[in-house]
């Protein structure tokens, strides 16, 4: 068991720079794997960034590799998602998820509430 919440949305400006951290509260934190997903307003929601148990593996959407940072830090429970060059695109509500069935990320058993990330021309 799990439970995530993010924090550290915003509104900031094209070009900006802006940390989402995810803090997990549980005693087995650092056995799954992490991602981040996205969902703008009337899309899908899509995988942003994933990573491992132990932080060395990390996965990336096409659309903001090399922007994006994903990071964990097991012995604080926290996984971050450092966005760089934001585009207006990139507005979503940003969500922090635990996996335990995969290794990437990208199958995730635990959701946290979503933090608001705007982006403006």
């Amino acid at each position: 068991q799990v439970q995530l919440v993010e924090s550290g949305g915003g509104l900031v400006q094209a070009g900006d720079s802006l940390r989402l951290s995810c803090a997990a509260s549980g005693r087995t934190f650092s056995s799954y794997a992490m991602g981040w997903f996205r969902q703008a307003p009337g899309k899908e929601r899509e995988f942003v960034a994933g990573i491992n148990w132990s932080g060395v593996l990390t996965y990336y959407a096409d659309s903001v590799k090399g922007r994006f940072t994903i990071s964990r830090d097991n012995a604080k429970n926290m996984v971050y998602l450092q966005m760089s060059t934001l585009k207006p695109e990139d507005t979503a509500v940003y969500s922090c998820a635990a996996d335990s069935r995969s290794g990437r990320g990208d199958s995730p058993n635990y959701w946290g509430q979503g933090t608001q990330v705007t982006v403006s021309s």
